[in-house]
This record gives structure tokens, sequence and C-alpha cells, in this order.
């Protein structure tokens, strides 16, 4: 796709060498991590984000190019292509371009138009808009026949035709686009025999708002009702000022063929252009939604992949249960399930025994921590546990999605002798050692984070999201001696199939030694090698570079740096002193200075995950909604964030909503700006209805505010947006009994 660079270069305004760059690895066969990663020198030091947008938008003038070509072809093949059109076709820049030249040679079903012409009534039509001075009705006598039998008839199929041709300019279509764009008002109204069945769409049973200020969430939730078929929906704007621009272009006077023109007009509009343009505006606003949506779901779901680890310990998990129990599992510090058990915390009778069971596991597996996870049970199991004083780190794990996992394939393959309930209290363990590792293997559909996830178009949400698991897998590393092989398919250049290959490997060969091991499993080429080796880890191995992120290709050039200052590898890694000593200099002519600051970095804290460490939390002594008094000043956990406000989970199995104007004393467009997933907080609790399980919480009336700063919400009570209380209702509160 290299020769689309320079129209790529200038859309996202980067170099057309930078463009050139990308899309030459692309053509190799190289991922977005890997470039990212390991050709900064080539690409300019450009990141992910603007890697991908190369991509999409090479990949958008391939389509437009080969539709262009479709497009000329048929018109050719029809005999209708002039040289003035050929330009004007080749010159289009955007799809909705091109399908307005094309639609007037655009096969298609037979229209009024097309049967009007047939019964020979353009000639009339011609007429008509010539505009002279004339009796209609006496012009159209003349064309009356077995079929057309009044001269009515014969005027209403010469409008037909023109309200066709009107339909068909594409100067026209696009000034009355543009009119849509900026005008078009968004507008619900309930039916009426659905008020009971809508009613948590109550805010939008008479709602109208201009279309292109509406938040892409409010939009998905109205489409959502409308295609419920709860709503009526219409994204319009006056429709006198759509006919002022058709009238001003088509009516040339006042006389009678000119009010027959005007009349088509009005037919055009009201039967041709209003239901093709608003169904393109309304397109238009759901792609605008979807990816805004997909978008919020892409942030929480890296900020949750990337949340810190806790390490390899020796865990106690914990899944929680009232009439079924509590399943429990031992843990190794590798997340190996060495025993299982079942207690009960809710029945006084079995208290004794749970008490007794859980000493004895701890006991006996030196257990390090306590994971429990925060659904169905899980604070009243954690007061049990804490009640026990077993002087061990007690820690509530987020266990959405153990279900999904427990239930899966993968689950099954892992643990085939074990029910359910065993996998998900492991899931809840291990996720608690490594949530990256973990969450992997879930659907992230299904982890409980983003915003009208099941409205968006599904294939542009699977792609983002994988995409965004892969960044995630690769800018952290993986173990390629224990990552499993959902883990290990995330990996630059690896996939499903070369990631079996690889466990496979280990099971019949062994462990790897070094990373040149990774040619010899079947199927691993060359090109697979370079992809992902940087992006593998192997800690003790035979090459002390192998546990870092510096790339295979480039150890030579490390341990030149070591002989030059003629010290063994081994101490140059990690020893800042001796890295300060390297002649850069002498070298980056020939390898490039963005390689050469990253092995740097590297070096000096070689393997180091960026994660950082696992932080202890606990809750206020506080169990469900009904203890939530207003007032009260409670620690909570980020747990989802959207475009209109956080949810917070303050230990009571329904969230709060803090919305955006009480997250601090000042402006805030979009809560990532302040907030992030997992972030510990101090909230108020503004507001609590019992009844509908909703909860409203402050963050910025914990702080003091700023002296001599001016509150832009001062005094105003959270705003009750039509998104606030509808998104609170569509998500539940991330209803934690519902895992």
């Amino acid at each position: 796709m290299l020769e689309f660079a320079s129209l790529v270069a200038k859309g996202l305004k980067l170099s057309e060498h930078q463009v050139k760059a990308v899309l030459s690895l692309f053509a190799e066969g190289a991922t977005i991590p890997f470039i990212a990663r390991y050709r900064k020198d080539k690409t300019g030091n450009l990141d992910e984000v603007q890697i991908q947008q190369i991509q999409s938008a090479a990949q958008l003038q391939k389509e437009l190019a080969e539709r262009r070509a479709a497009i000329l072809k048929s018109i050719e093949e029809q005999g209708k292509l002039t040289d003035e059109l050929k330009k004007q076709i080749e010159s289009a820049t955007t799809m909705v371009q091109l399908e307005d030249l094309y639609l007037p040679y655009k096969p298609k079903r037979k229209t009024k138009a097309q049967t009007a012409r047939e019964q020979g009534l353009e000639p009339l039509s011609n007429w008509l808009l010539e505009q002279q001075e004339g009796d209609c009705l006496v012009q159209a006598n003349a064309y009356l026949n077995e079929v057309i039998t009044t001269p009515e008839l014969a005027l209403q199929g010469a409008r037909d035709i023109i309200a066709e041709l009107i339909n068909e300019q594409a100067d026209v279509r696009q000034r009355l686009r543009q009119l849509f764009e900026k005008e078009a008002v968004l507008k619900s109204e309930v039916f009426e025999d659905k008020k009971v069945e809508a009613v948590k769409y109550t805010d939008y049973f008479a709602y109208a708002e201009p279309a292109h200020k509406t938040p892409g969430h409010r939009f998905l939730a109205i489409f959502r009702a409308s295609m419920e078929g709860f709503l009526k929906m219409e994204t319009l704007p006056d429709p006198e000022l759509a006919l002022g621009i058709l009238e001003r272009t088509f009516v040339k006077n006042n006389s009678e063929a000119g009010k027959q023109v005007a009349k088509a007009c009005k037919e055009s509009y009201t039967r041709l252009l209003k239901p093709s343009l608003e169904l393109e505006l309304k397109m238009a606003l759901k792609t605008k939604a979807d990816e805004e949506a997909i978008q919020v779901f892409a942030d929480n779901l890296k900020q949750l992949l990337l949340s810190s680890p806790l390490g390899n310990k020796r865990i106690l998990a914990i899944d929680p249960g009232y009439r079924t129990g509590c399943k429990i599992v031992c843990l190794s510090k590798h997340g190996d399930l060495l025993k299982t058990g079942l207690i009960y915390v809710h029945e006084n009778n079995r208290l004794q025994e749970a008490e007794h069971q859980i000493r004895s596991l701890v006991q006996e597996y030196d257990t390090e921590v306590i994971a429990i996870g925060d659904g169905t049970a899980g604070r009243e199991t954690e007061r049990f546990i804490k009640k026990l004083q077993l002087g061990l780190p007690i820690i509530l794990v987020n266990e959405d999605g153990a279900s999904v996992y427990s239930a899966s394939e993968v689950a099954r393959e892992e643990f085939p002798d074990q029910d359910i309930t065993v996998r998900g209290a492991v899931s809840i363990g291990r996720r608690l050692m490594d949530p990256l590792a973990e969450l992997v293997k879930i659907d992230p559909k299904s982890i409980g984070v983003g915003q009208y996830q099941h409205d968006v178009n599904p294939y542009k949400l699977k792609s983002k999201l994988d995409q965004t698991v892969g960044s995630c897998v690769n800018t952290v590393g993986v173990n390629l001696n224990t990552a499993s092989k959902q883990l290990l398919s995330y990996v630059s250049g690896i996939g499903d199939s070369l990631a079996g290959n690889i466990v496979n490997y280990r099971k019949t060969v062994g462990t790897f030694r070094n990373r040149e091991d990774l040619k010899k499993v079947p199927r691993l080429g060359d090109k697979a090698f370079e992809q992902s080796a940087g992006f593998l880890r192997i800690t003790d191995g035979e090459h002390p570079l192998d546990a870092s992120s510096v790339h295979p290709e480039n150890y030579g050039l490390v341990e030149q740096w070591a002989n030059d200052l003629e010290i063994p590898l081994q101490e140059l890694i990690g020893n800042e002193k001796n890295i300060a000593r390297i002649p850069i200099a002498k070298y980056a002519a020939t390898v490039g200075q963005h390689t050469i600051n990253d092995i740097i970095n590297e070096l000096k804290k070689p393997g180091l995950d960026p994660r950082g460490t696992a932080t202890h939390f606990e809750f206020a002594e506080i169990y469900s909604i009904e203890d939530v008094k207003v007032g009260a000043i409670l620690p909570g956990v980020v747990t989802n964030l959207t475009r209109f406000g956080a949810f917070v989970d303050i230990g009571v199995k329904q969230d709060g909503l803090v919305h955006v104007s009480e997250m601090a004393h000042r402006f805030v467009k979009d809560p990532a700006e302040v907030l992030k997933l997992n972030q510990q907080v101090q909230v108020k609790v503004m507001e609590v209805d019992v009844a509908r399980k909703r909860i409203l919480l402050s963050i910025k009336q914990t702080q003091e505010a700023p002296a001599g700063g001016r509150d832009r919400n001062a005094g105003a009570a959270p705003r009750k947006s039509p998104e606030t209380t509808m998104e609170q209702a569509l998500a539940n509160l991330k209803d934690k009994f519902k895992r």
C-alpha cells in the first residue's frame, strides 16, 4: 500500500518518509508492537497509536481506490463515462462523494421516475424544468393515453422524474448533508402502548437536542430503545430549511411550471432525500458513538490488564457463596493448584468447622495471602476471615468474568478433573498474582468495564480489544517457560498455532534454555522469531540478556560495549556506573539513537515490570446498601470509567456513581483526565436510593477547594442529566451478584 503513502501522510500530518517506513514494515510482515518497540529509528519514534492510524488510513485509501475503480468500470460499461465525470470521480476523496457521483448511474430497482420515462413523460419534465410561461394542464394533455388518463397523472409522472433528478444531484446532496450535520435535531418519543415496558428509558420519552451535540453514550441509549421498539427516533433539520435549499436551486420563477417544480422539490425531499440523508446521519452518529464507546472500553481494559500484580505468592483463594458454600483452593507461588476445599461461613453451626479448615490449610501450605472474590457473599466472607486474625493480608479480588472462565474450554483444558467452582476460585487467586496472565483467558467483553459494549459494532470492538490485549502483553513481556497458551498467543508474531507449538515443545523437550531454542519450535521461522523474541523472557537462562527486552539482533552490540569496557557482559547489566562509561557516540551513526537509548534504559533496569506492585486496600465496615448513609466519607476503588462519570466500589455490591461534575474543583471533560481504574479514592455519599440500588457519590467534596479558585460547580447538586440516571439503570451499577 505504499502508493497511498502521500495521502496518508497528508491526512495524519506525518512525514511521507515515516508513513512509507511503516507501510514497508507492514509489507514485510512486521506487527505494530514490534515496529513501535524495535524500529523507532526507521519510523522516527512513532508510537503504537500512530502506527495503527497509518495502517487504518492506508486500508481506507485502498478500499476507496477499489471502489473508485469499480464505479468507473460500471459507468464505462454503460457508455456514460464522460471526461468531466471521470475527473470528478478520480478527484473524490471520500466514499460519500464517490457514492453521490455514482448514484445516477447505479443499477437500481424500477423507480417511479423510470416508469414515467417509459411512459414518455421525460419531455414534459424538461418543459417544466425550463419554467416558461404556459398552462401546465394544456401541456400535459399531449401525453394522455390508456395508462395516463388525466393531465394530473401526467404532471405527477413528470414530477417523479424531476424528483429523482434532484435526488441524484451530487452538489445538492452535499449541501443538504451539511444542513443535516449542523441543524438536525435528535428527537425521541415513546410509543404510547410501550410506556410500562420502556420505563428504564423514561428520560427519553419526550426528548430533543441538537444531533451534533449529543454525546455518544446518550445516542446509543436512544438508539437501543428505538431498536427495541420502545421509542420513535428521528434526526432531522427544520424541513423549511431543506426545502429552501432545493427551491433556491431549482425553482426559477413563480410560473405554473415553477410551482410544479416546487412541488417536485418537496416530493424529492420527503420521499427520497430525507429518508436517505437521515439514515446516513444516524449511521454517522452511530459510528462516532461506537468509536467513542470502543475507545472507552479499550482504555479501561488497558488499565485493568496493566493492574499491578502481587507477584509469586502462596495464596489461599476463596470463591464465596451462600447456600452452596465457599470454594477454597490453595495455590503455589507459581499458581499451581495444590488443594481444594469447601467451607460454610453463613451457617452458625458450621463456623467452627470452617475456622478449623482455614487455619489448617494456612499452616499446611504456608499461605502468604488470602484472596477473596468480591461477588456474592464476598464482604461477608471477608468479615469472617478477618475475625480469625491470621496475620495475613486479606485482599478482595474483582471476579468479573471468573464464572465465564470457569465454564470455558480453556478452563476445562487446564483443570479437566475439577468442577467450575474450583476453576473460578483458581482464577480469583491467579488474577491477584498476575492480572494480565489470567485475564487474557477471558473474553474482554465479560470483564465488566466500558459502556454500551453490547450495542457497538462487534467486529470493530473485537478488533480493538484484541489489539489492546496484544499491546499490553507485549508491553509487559512474557515468561517463555511458564506462560499459558492464551498469553503466548498475543505475543507479536506468535498467534494461536505457534503458541500451541511452544507449549507442546515445553511438554516434550523441556524448558527453553535461551531464546535461540525458539527456532527449534515446529513452524516457528525466522520472521516469527524476529517479531517475537524481544517480547519473550527467559529467567536464569544461558544468556543474561534473555531475561531483558533487548532484542537478540542487538546482543552483538551490547557484547561489544562490554568488550570496549573490558568487563564481562554480566557486569554491564544493572550497573549504572559501567553503563555510563559506554562509548555511545561511537555507535550512534550505525545503530540509531532511539535503539541505543532503549537498550541503555533496559540495561539499567533489566526485566523491570512496568506495572509496579499491588497495594493493599480495605473497605469500611459496611456490607450492604442499607448501611450506606448520606454524608458519610468512605474509601473506594474505581471500577469503571465512562464519558459521564466513574463507578466506585465502596464494598456494598452496588457500585456508586461519581458524576463528572463531582470529580474535581474544576471542569473535567473526561473522567480519564483525573481518575484511572483500580485507583483508591475517598468519596462522600450524596444520595442513596435503596429501592433502585443507586448510590451517588462525590470525590471533590472530600477535598479542599483551591484557595482563591472558583469551582464551576460550587453550590450545585450533581447534575442529573439523562446520561446519569439512564446509564445507572442500564449498567445496573455493576451488580456484583451477576458475575
